[in-house]
């Protein structure tokens, strides 16, 4: 089976072309802040990412013979877990704003759904976006009736690190109760249980510890106040929330590896008051997912970028290794899990669900 995988962010789109289980092709191709600056939308990107995606398969010399093409995504309506067939509903929804955010990988679907119509017999997919939503019912309730708790996570790239880990170690997913803790641009920590995300937070704009790029929980009536101050509008108080917050707001930047530098060459009290106030926030997310599943955890594993910096794992790890066991998986693994998703249901091993 060949299958074409497609992960756009907001900076690169990757893209990876497997034959079964093996890679063949690996890219990921960077716009910079001049190639998209002409875009009022992330939608208006779709025929330029499109293409540029197109022209590296002629370039490397792969044909349009896709068995599947697959991709991220998108934020659309909350689903369960799982491997989706893209139909007209799903394309609709990501065109008419459903999709509630101007956010890259929402281009994830319509990508894959145009390369794949141009394809006898080829299946277009999105597997595990960001919008499943397992919670326990009571996961759901927040302190006020006028607004319920919604989560928006790394579920692609966690449901792939927690298959890894469990077969690594001689079992299976369902069994297990784990905690995972994506470190990224945005950082999301999830309570699994034997197979359900049980609980999570909205990583993306307003819950959970603050990271590099996303300002986390904030105090609710200062918060209110500031909305009211004629200080700010809509616009600059959401990128307040989410891409001019967290260490890029403190520090002026979200490079972790920056910071980090200026720590320890600089001798930089404030960067190093910062960035362990992160890792603070992190540990008492990841320690409070522990009530969650009543104390029994088999695991915590850590992933995403940051799981590359030894400062911050080893600081993490003093705070957590008490819970559980922790495991630390560097980098993301999207790319190879949405091509095995989709090689599982072209293999008839799993079903695509419909969205409707």
């Amino acid at each position: 089976m060949l299958i074409l995988a497609v992960n756009p962010g907001s900076t690169s789109t990757k893209m990876a072309v497997y034959e079964d289980e093996k890679p063949l092709v690996l890219r990921s191709i960077s716009h910079s802040n001049e190639d998209l600056a002409h875009f009022d939308d992330v939608i208006e990107q779709l025929d330029y990412r499109k293409k540029l995606v197109l022209d590296e398969l002629e370039r490397v010399g792969v044909p349009l013979a896709f068995d599947a093409v697959i991709g991220r995504g998108g934020l659309v309506k909350p689903i369960a877990g799982g491997v989706y067939e893209i139909n007209q509903k799903m394309l609709d929804d990501t065109y008419s704003g459903i999709a509630m955010h101007n956010h890259a990988c929402n281009l994830g679907c319509l990508i894959a759904h145009d390369i794949a119509s141009q394809i006898r017999g080829c299946r277009s997919f999105i597997a595990d976006p960001g919008v499943v939503d397992e919670l326990n019912d009571y996961a759901r309730i927040s302190g006020s009736p006028l607004m319920n708790r919604i989560c928006i996570w790394h579920a692609l790239n966690q449901r792939a690190i927690a298959r890894r880990f469990a077969q690594e170690i001689g079992k299976k997913y369902e069994d297990l109760n784990l905690i995972i803790c994506h470190l990224g641009g945005g950082i999301s920590v999830a309570a699994h249980e034997h197979g359900r995300a049980v609980d999570a937070n909205n990583a993306l704009d307003g819950e959970g510890p603050f990271s590099p790029e996303r300002a986390g929980s904030l105090p609710a009536a200062d918060l209110i106040r500031l909305c009211f101050s004629g200080k700010y509008t809509e616009k600059q108080l959401l990128k307040r929330i989410a891409g001019k917050a967290g260490l890029n707001a403190h520090l002026g930047t979200a490079n972790v590896m920056e910071i980090e530098t200026r720590i320890n060459e600089y001798g930089d009290t404030h960067a190093e008051l910062i960035l362990n106030a992160m890792v603070y926030h992190v540990a008492k997310n990841i320690a409070g997912l522990g009530a969650v599943l009543c104390g029994k955890v088999d695991a915590i594993l850590l992933t995403g970028g940051l799981a590359r910096s030894e400062y911050v794992i080893s600081r993490l790890r003093k705070r957590i290794d008490w819970v559980a066991p922790v495991y630390c998986f560097p980098g993301e693994d999207e790319l190879e899990a949405l091509a095995l998703n989709a090689l599982d249901v072209l293999r008839g091993q799993r079903s695509a669900q419909e969205y409707d």
